[in-house]
């Protein structure tokens, strides 16, 4: 789970160094990772037969990892890195309230107590860093749609791999991206001019932070709750902040309030993982003291 966070924390990196803007990045990255997934196919010799009802779902959910994918670059465009990834941590709260939804269980006060800090954290980080106020509005879009595709692979990973369903969700946003551009005249010859530096981000961006993370992140589902892996996504903005300081320096240096307000979303983080290993043990020990009557 942290190789994978450390994966997409290089993602934002990767980026603000491209210089395409949100939805022709997305395109390309998502196009040429469905590319790279397909040929993990063939290799492996895995079957690409899905149902129709899985087909339905994973168009719904192509769409909804599109749009994140093109709200999250937008705001890193506006905005820079650290602004972008702090406010993403609001994740855990949506998940939070969709959850239980899904999964049909209580809404979890200690949860949602938790996503109201981090949201104290943003507030502080939004009347300090008013001149991002986009950049914020951006990625909270985004938050709110990685939250509701989490919780849904949550649901897929019980019945579908988690290669088949990274492969089709990612297909069918490029589908529905490929209609938007279409109706939009979006596809002109200077959509396809792009730099060898460009390509080269491109094909990192694609193959090793979207077409083998998205696979880790849902294969992931089958032992941690969408809560967990999201709120574990907290620590993003720690090395995508570290990472972004020293590539891009005093574009990303912000002021003294952001950090205070980074930290509290770094400290629900803690406090939520040393909560839920103590959940964990006490259930162990109450599971072996039972086998043993």
């Amino acid at each position: 789970m942290h190789l994978i966070v450390l994966i997409w924390g290089f993602t934002a990196i990767l980026g603000a160094l491209i210089s395409l803007d949100a939805i022709p990045l997305v395109w390309y990255r998502m196009s040429l990772a469905v590319v790279f997934i397909v040929l993990y196919f063939v290799i492996k010799k895995k079957s690409f037969k899905v149902d129709g009802v899985g087909i339905g779902k994973f168009f719904l959910t192509g769409v909804v990892i599109a749009l994140h994918g093109i709200f999250f670059f937008k705001a890193i465009k506006v905005s820079n890195v650290s602004v972008a990834l702090v406010t993403m941590s609001t994740g855990d709260f949506f998940v939070s309230l969709i959850e239980p939804l899904f999964f049909k269980r209580r809404i979890n006060k200690l949860e949602i107590v938790l996503g109201l800090i981090v949201i104290l954290g943003l507030y502080i980080i939004f009347n300090f860093e008013s001149q991002y106020r986009l950049g914020i509005f951006y990625a909270l879009i985004s938050s709110l749609l990685s939250a509701i595709f989490s919780v849904l692979n949550g649901l897929f990973i019980k019945k579908y791999a988690a290669s088949t369903i990274s492969l089709y969700q990612l297909f069918f946003g490029v589908v529905f991206i490929t209609a938007y551009l279409f109706f939009m005249n979006g596809f002109s010859i200077s959509f396809f001019k792009i730099s060898k530096l460009d390509w080269l981000y491109l094909l990192i961006l694609s193959s090793f932070c979207t077409a083998y993370a998205f696979i880790a992140s849902v294969k992931v589902m089958k032992y941690l709750s969408p809560y967990t892996v999201v709120l574990t996504l907290n620590l993003e903005p720690v090395y995508a902040i570290l990472l972004a300081l020293f590539i891009f320096g005093e574009k990303e240096k912000m002021n003294i309030e952001f950090y205070f307000g980074a930290f509290i979303v770094l400290f629900v983080v803690l406090v939520n993982g040393i909560i839920k290993n103590k959940t964990v043990i006490r259930k162990k020990i109450k599971e072996k003291t039972v086998g043993k009557k």
